[in-house]
């Protein structure tokens, strides 16, 4: 049996967030942003700290978790799993959220799933030792060493070698505060448990296949190029506008591909990172068919419109960054090109149905791959869940 906890943690008495204070340069600075979700594991590396990726796929256990994600645990554990509590402060929403799912074909893994507030009201409850705890709650309840906000430290604490998987980003926040994060992540490599973040596009056939072209070639990457054109009409959600709740669309979206760049670039020199940013203020800023009343959002707290940065990776190689919030209806822009001598790979459309487009040598048409059906939510779960049998 698979024993899981799901989380989706805030701190006590309060279920709303609200960000720590930081200057005005920071919290309006694309570079902040920016740089930091490209350099936080290259960081963390420097310092002999390795975190693998654990994808968002097994939000199976969180209380906001989709069906698709569910499938992808129950197609790899069958009747094995077994989701054994939700903690979430929202208890009400947790319960409703749990009945949907006992109403549902996965009710064989939440008919005797219990629902907590708190981590500790789950420590003071006996039950069944879990295999793993899944870390859903938003960045800003976690990756800190602050009572309230030290979720990882409080599990260590009570379940020092059970395997964490957790959300990305791992943290947001201030400078100052981040630095927490290195402490947290030193905490987790201590405890020599698996620990892994949300990143599943690296497990996409694409993804794969690119990189191994560039293995089987003994290739150097030059240079990647990405892009990421969210369709705002769809995007309903006020917290998502609100770069104080949601730390920007950087941090929410953007992160994949600084990501996936620096899987094909390999670590960033974080002193090159420079960005620019069209704010909602200026007259190329203005949309059309927002769905949110952007006026109920206070003007330092308003997201903007396209963010662009570039940098230089550590083997000289460079990379830029571009997402946009522009298009309308509800189908998103994506793609990623990495380009070494002769070759280059473009990945289109990663998050519906990829498409990977490769120049090679000798000939300037372009070769075309389709992956149907492949779904990097089940292939993270299935690598992850092979890595815990096998720990």
């Amino acid at each position: 049996m698979w024993a899981l906890v799901g989380l989706r943690s805030t701190p006590r008495g309060s279920s709303q967030w609200t960000r720590p204070s930081t200057s005005a340069a920071q919290m309006n600075s694309t570079s902040y942003s920016s740089a930091q979700a490209i350099s936080c594991s290259a960081r963390m590396k420097a310092r002999g700290i390795t975190l693998s990726d654990w994808s968002s796929g097994c939000t199976v256990v969180q209380s906001h978790c989709t069906v698709s994600h569910s499938i992808a645990c129950l197609s790899k554990l069958g009747p094995r799993l077994k989701v054994v509590a939700l903690i979430d402060p929202a208890i009400e929403r947790a319960t409703a959220v749990l009945q949907k799912k006992c109403d549902s074909f996965v009710v064989s893994a939440y008919k005797d799933t219990r629902v907590f507030k708190t981590l500790q009201d789950y420590v003071n409850s006996p039950g069944p030792q879990p295999h793993a705890f899944i870390v859903g709650s938003p960045p800003m309840f976690r990756g800190t060493l602050q009572p309230g906000r030290d979720i990882e430290q409080q599990i260590l604490k009570h379940f020092p070698h059970v395997p964490l998987f957790i959300e990305k980003p791992i943290a947001t926040g201030p400078l100052d505060e981040l630095k927490q994060s290195f402490s947290v992540a030193q905490l987790i490599a201590n405890a020599n448990t698996v620990c892994s973040v949300g990143y599943m596009l690296r497990y996409l056939k694409a993804v794969q296949q690119m990189k191994h072209i560039i293995q089987e070639n003994n290739l150097t990457v030059m240079a990647t190029i990405a892009r990421y054109a969210c369709a705002y009409e769809a995007i309903a959600k006020p917290d998502w506008w609100d770069k104080s709740r949601s730390a920007g669309p950087i941090v929410e979206q953007g992160t994949h591909f600084c990501d996936l760049s620096r899987y094909f670039g390999g670590e960033v020199d974080i002193s090159s990172v420079q960005a620019h940013s069209l704010e909602w203020d200026e007259p190329a800023g203005k949309l059309s068919k927002m769905r949110v009343d952007e006026s109920k959002i206070s003007e330092e707290n308003r997201i903007p419109r396209v963010t662009t940065a570039t940098w230089k990776y550590e083997n000289g190689a460079v990379g830029s960054f571009t997402h946009a919030v522009s298009l309308q209806g509800t189908n998103y822009s994506c793609e990623l090109e990495v380009y070494a001598d002769g070759y280059q790979l473009k990945l289109v459309n990663p998050y519906v149905q990829p498409i990977l487009y490769v120049r090679k040598p000798g000939d300037d048409v372009e070769q075309q791959y389709r992956f149907p059906d492949d779904d990097p939510f089940f292939s993270e779960v299935r690598e992850r869940m092979h890595m815990k049998d096998s720990y």
